[in-house]
């Protein structure tokens, strides 16, 4: 893979709604997307999905441009690559950035199904032609109307992100309308030690999964939970690399792993670690980080591999965006996404809108 070029792009895409945690509000989402040409003239889409301020973890977009400029580009544009994979060795003496690592070795998996005229998801290993999808939910006046139409487009797991002390509560809002609807609540690290006897009441309330309760690499609190808990433990932000993954299985911190690619570090440390989380029974899930259609459709190829068992936090174009960076856009149908089957990531991004929402460029060669 001879690379005869890199492009940085800095893009903002207004959001339908606010995206809201409880550590932050979005009303637009900025993300770096990066270009990469061969000699042939072939193009690989890859994104960066980290956030304006370090909240999620320490990388934002201001140092994951850094580290792409300064260190990974250069690396790239002087070794060039045989196969993506080789990506992570050239760069293992880049210490953390999972996030830029992963933007750029996205881009170079697209660009290498292109280069072999092969679907991302067939160079996996993917097994599945479409895959489920979760939904997220918000409490607000309009929950039982979400509630009712979220079932009725098909979704298969309910997500909700709960607030520290008041999750019984929320939980219970949700089961009133529906008791049969199967819950599973994010927590994003709020909770300290002092609050396993809290958490372990939890069990009454049929959580599918309680994820992330303590913060990131916690490892030894989590396993302590999971040992009192009979809720699974799902690991969220504490995977940031494929020995996280092995730590956490083989102390037994959780019983299932939340896969972001970008979170990770890319592609190929996503597929290592659902080859190993397969080879020990723990079942594992497709994350997502308010993205484009570039990153869902490297998701949806990651999703598509056996062991991901439980539906995604995957969903259609319009989800969050008025207008995607991709034709066609994606569609979920039936609470299922199908999985691109074209050479590459297996959609087109609409260059004309994409240079619309750039906000600033550089190329390098």
């Amino acid at each position: 893979m001879r690379i005869q070029s890199v492009r940085l792009r800095k893009v903002s895409l207004p959001l339908k709604v606010p995206f809201v945690t409880h550590q932050a509000e979005l009303k637009e989402r900025p993300l770096i997307i990066i270009e990469v040409k061969d000699d042939a003239g072939h193009l690989g889409y890859g994104e960066v999905t980290a956030f304006p301020n370090p909240f999620y973890t320490y990388e934002t977009l201001d140092t994951a441009w850094h580290i792409l400029e300064d260190y990974l580009i250069p690396s790239l544009l002087k070794n060039g690559a045989v196969h993506p994979s080789d990506f992570a060795i050239q760069n293992e003496s880049v210490q953390g950035h999972p996030m830029a690592k992963a933007g750029l070795e996205a881009a170079l998996w697209d660009l290498y199904g292109k280069q072999e005229g092969k679907s991302l998801a067939d160079l996996l290993g993917g097994t599945r032609s479409s895959v489920s999808a979760g939904a997220v939910i918000s409490l607000g006046d309009s929950l039982e109307k979400d509630v009712a139409r979220l079932k009725a487009e098909g979704f298969q797991r309910y997500k909700l992100k709960v607030i520290k002390g008041r999750e019984k509560e929320a939980i219970e809002t949700l089961h009133e309308i529906d008791p049969e609807l199967p819950i599973m609540i994010d927590a994003n690290g709020q909770y300290i030690p002092e609050d396993m006897t809290h958490l372990c009441s939890l069990d009454d309330h049929g959580l599918t999964m309680i994820e992330q309760p303590f913060t990131a690499g916690d490892f030894y609190w989590h396993k302590k939970l999971q040992e009192e808990m009979n809720t699974p433990i799902c690991l969220d932000e504490s995977i940031m690399s494929f020995h996280d993954a092995v730590q956490a299985v083989e102390l037994g911190s959780c019983q299932i792993i939340n896969i972001k690619i970008s979170r990770v570090g890319g592609l190929t440390a996503a597929v290592q670690i659902h080859d190993f989380c397969q080879s020990r029974g723990i079942p594992v899930w497709c994350g997502g980080m308010v993205e484009s259609g570039i990153s869902k459709a490297h998701n949806l190829a990651l999703a598509s591999l056996p062991n991901f068992t439980i539906p995604g936090d995957l969903s259609g174009s319009t989800r969050y965006f008025h207008k995607d960076l991709v034709h066609p856009e994606i569609v979920m149908r039936g609470g299922a996404i199908e999985v691109p089957q074209k050479a590459g990531m297996g959609i087109n991004v609409d260059e004309e809108y994409l240079d619309k929402v750039t906000l600033v460029y550089d190329t390098f060669s």
